[in-house]
């Protein structure tokens, strides 16, 4: 399960994914709620939006309905959950551009963060779904979740999490497969793409938790000048 990662910067997304950035900035560090570039094939050809890291953003939980995550959605039953089921028949599928990923690790006997990136050090992409919102007068927003797989049996991935708990990895899509994954034409073959990354080409390092910025400040105009 991942909560943070650190999205692609802008000038890396013509560079290594073939797409124009968006206009809205974004921070590098991402977290539930936070807005991040996402890229979703839109009349057969693909785009970057910004969008929302979480399918179903807290400002659109029902009043009185407890407050539950939906950052990242389960390959095996993603097309029986309410919050997914409906993107993932649709194919409603994009690529999450990432520079590096965080996880738990206990073999010290407490949670000590982990940064998992390629070892390559080139960013990557993250296989998601997408959902459109409308905001009323402020037109259309879009928000996106992480699919996962079982990682119980990846050298790397089977490191993290709490220890009893199942071991599950995000699926980082291989730059050869991105035209095939947002172009699938239907789920089974959408499923086909769902696999865990070889370990040879991942590295990972224990990476202290920087500074959480405050709600007001996730987003703010300074930010696409420091890119």
């Amino acid at each position: 399960m991942c909560t943070n990662y650190t999205a692609a910067r802008c000038d890396r997304l013509f560079r290594h994914f073939g797409v124009e950035p968006p206009d809205s900035p974004w921070r590098d560090d991402v977290y539930k709620d936070y807005p991040a570039p996402i890229i979703r094939r839109v009349a057969d050809a693909e785009r970057a939006d910004v969008a929302t890291f979480g399918m179903v953003p807290r400002k659109h939980i029902p009043p009185g309905v407890r407050v539950f995550d939906t950052m990242n959605a389960r390959s095996e039953s993603v097309g029986d959950k309410r919050s997914f089921s409906g993107a993932w028949k649709r194919l409603q599928l994009c690529l999450i551009p990432c520079e590096a990923f965080y996880e738990p690790n206990y073999e010290s006997g407490k949670a000590v963060r982990w940064r998992i990136n390629m070892a390559s050090g080139e960013p990557f992409a993250i296989a998601g779904l997408w959902r459109e919102w409308n905001e009323g007068e402020e037109g259309k927003a879009f928000s996106f979740t992480m699919l996962t797989v079982n990682s119980s049996d990846h050298p790397l991935m089977r490191r993290f999490h709490k220890p009893g708990d199942e071991k599950r990895s995000v699926v980082i899509v291989r730059p050869t497969d991105y035209e095939g994954w947002l172009g699938s034409r239907s789920t089974d073959e959408a499923r086909s793409f769902l696999n865990l990354f070889p370990v040879e080409r991942m590295h990972a390092e224990a990476c202290p938790a920087p500074p959480r910025a405050s709600k007001s400040s996730r987003v703010a105009p300074k930010l696409e000048a420091e890119r």
